[in-house]
């Protein structure tokens, strides 16, 4: 019999990689309202929603690992065409449409999937592929 798989609660941290962190999270913060949980030389941490971070690290400041009396912290980065989602409801796609058009972002795409959800799709400052997705992409 296999070894239970203990639970996980969701995504807690999702990163990117970005030339120029304080513009690419003045982004985020501008579009989503994000509230700023950290802005250090090395990362700003954003709340995306409860319990969940959106972090920008400035590209190649955090390679290294970071080891201090509290630990360490392995090093990572990354680079190359991202890609996130942020769930949104249904009613508020046109909202979002017209938030982003608003603020001059270009949609890049849209999909209409076949459980009925839609996705927009533009990118940020680094390129980055955002996506707004309405219940149906995968539930």
């Amino acid at each position: 019999m296999p070894d239970p798989v203990p639970p996980i609660e969701g995504v807690l941290e999702t990163s990117l990689y970005a030339a120029d962190a304080q513009r690419t999270a003045g982004f985020y913060r501008d579009l989503f309202g994000f509230a700023t949980l950290v802005d250090s030389p090395r990362l700003v941490a954003l709340e995306a929603a409860a319990r969940q971070v959106l972090l920008v690290f400035q590209r190649g400041a955090t390679a290294g690992d970071v080891v201090e009396a509290r630990g360490t912290i392995p090093g990572h980065d990354g680079a190359g065409r991202l890609h996130l989602a942020f769930s949104i409801a249904a009613a508020d796609l046109e909202a979002w449409r017209a938030r982003l058009s608003a603020r001059a972002v270009p949609i890049a795409g849209e999909y209409r999937w076949p459980r009925g959800g839609t996705s927009l799709y533009f990118r940020d400052p680094d390129g980055a592929l955002v996506e707004l997705a309405t219940p149906g992409l995968w539930w």
